[in-house]
Order: structure tokens, then sequence, then C-alpha cells
């Protein structure tokens, strides 16, 4: 009897070593899938320009024919001529606004990095976990003469391509927390821009907030992002934007794994960005 029992309990505890071995294989050593192609841009809806044309001056002198009409006699008086009829001015009618002031921008990979950074005891020592990526894309609209006119197009990370310092971490990321396998982008979609100036100068540092639905995996929330942008020159935007979620507002539950604890809750995001025009 106490032989069956401990051949029971053996194939109850080789059960659940299986199903911790296949945990664990599933969430940290499984390989994510990769980026399903390198990220590009929403492209970002501009106004057309509707700037009536300056109509253009037109000659409406009409030529006299020569007559041979004999010159008058020196003691005949010449006949008076009549005065030449002054031509009212016409109204000229002003131009439109010419929508095609605003400059369009789009953020280089090459030159950005987006990142997240969190807190988490790692074998008893506390440790900053930052990932990073510069899959990043997103397109601005600017001119610097109105800012209000500014508008910043969807804004997109690949979830894939994130990466830690651990790549244990980086598969448990990947794999159960983002699920980046069905949700491979995390969106940001501007709904208010607030705190803008009225314009500015090359070189002037500008900071604002922007306003949004940030969605990770399914869930959306809005977030405000505090965001310091430079126009180094008129075909460069150089600059930062930060923010602070709850992994709780998105469900993104850590993983049991052995040494790992504490992890916040609060995860900060940022983004490092360049913008290069593409529109004269």
């Amino acid at each position: 009897m106490n032989s069956n029992r401990t051949l029971i309990g053996g194939l109850i505890l080789a059960g659940i070593g299986v199903v911790v071995i296949g945990a664990i294989w599933f969430f940290v050593l499984r390989a994510p899938e990769e980026a399903s192609e390198p990220i590009a841009a929403i492209p970002l809806e501009l106004p057309t320009n509707t700037a009536t044309p300056i109509p253009q001056p037109t000659n409406t002198a009409t030529a006299v024919p020569p007559t041979n009409t004999p010159l008058p006699d020196a003691t005949t008086a010449p006949e008076p001529t009549a005065e030449p009829t002054a031509v009212p001015p016409t109204d000229t009618p002003e131009p439109a606004a010419d929508p095609g002031s605003l400059r369009l921008y789009e953020i280089s990979q090459d030159e950005s990095q987006v990142s997240f950074t969190l807190q988490e005891d790692l074998r008893g020592i506390r440790t900053t976990v930052v990932g990073l990526s510069n899959q990043v894309a997103g397109q601005i609209a600017v001119n610097l003469n109105d800012l209000s006119t500014t508008q910043v197009g969807i804004i997109q990370v690949n979830a894939r391509t994130l990466l830690t310092d651990n790549n244990f971490r980086n598969n448990a990321i990947r794999n159960q927390i983002l699920d980046s396998n069905q949700y491979e982008f995390i969106t940001f979609t501007p709904t208010a821009i607030n705190g803008l100036p009225d314009s500015a100068e090359i070189g002037q540092e500008v900071t604002f907030e922007m306003v949004g639905d940030l969605t990770i995996r399914d869930i959306t929330q809005e977030v405000t992002f505090v965001v310091t942008v430079t126009a180094v020159s008129p075909d460069r935007l150089e600059g930062t934007a930060s923010t602070q979620v709850l992994r709780g507002d998105y469900n993104l539950v850590i993983p049991q794994v052995q040494g790992v604890a504490n992890v916040t809750d609060e995860v900060l995001l940022e983004i490092a960005l360049v913008a290069n025009a593409i529109q004269p």
C-alpha cells in the first residue's frame, strides 16, 4: 500500500514538474515572433491647398491704326483733344489662407528610441529594468509661425522589438506580458495638444502636453505625454516625450518566476525622437 502511495505521489510530482517546465518553456524559453516588417508611419492627412491665385493684370489697351491726316497749317489752331477718361480701380480679391505653410516631418528610426522603465527585485537586489526599441513611427505637421495648426499623427511602436538586458525577461515580456505574437503594435492616438505658444523660432525649445489614447494589447486608456521639442533647423525636429502608466490599467501581469519579486506597478514610458522634413 505504501509503495502504491509512493508511486502515485511520484507520478503527481512528475506531472506537476512537466506542467511547470511546459509553462516555463511557453512563457520564457519559447522564441517570440519577430517583427513582421520594418515599421512605417501612418500618413497624416493634411488640408489641401485651397489658396485662390491672384489674377494677373492683362493689357486692355486697344491700338489705334494710323491715318493719313495732313499736317495742320501753321496758321490753323489745333483742335482740342478729349481728356482721357480715368479707369476706376478694380478690387483684387485677397488670397485665401495657405495651409501649405504646414510642414510635414516623419520620425527617423535611425535616430529615435522608445523606452519603458520599472523597478523589480531580482534575486534580492533592487534593479532598474529598461526596455528599448527604435521601431517607432509617426508623422508631425508644424508651422512655426502658427503653432495652433500643429498636428500629430498616430504613433506606433513594434512591441516585438522591445529588448532589456535579460533574454529570459525579453521572452516573458513579449510572449506573455505584452502578448506581442497577437498584438504586434502599441499605438498612441493624439486627441488634444495643450500649452503650445503662438509661434517659435529656430532653436527655441517648446514644452507642451499631448493628450491621447494609448492602446497596449487590447486595452485603451487616456494618457498625457509631456513633450519638449526644438526645431534645430527648418528640416529637423528633436525632442522628448514622457508619461507614466500603471501596469494594472492594462492587465499586464508579471509571471511568477523564481528570483523575481516586487515589480512596480508604475511604468515610465519615454520617446527620444528626431523627425526630419519630408515635404518642402
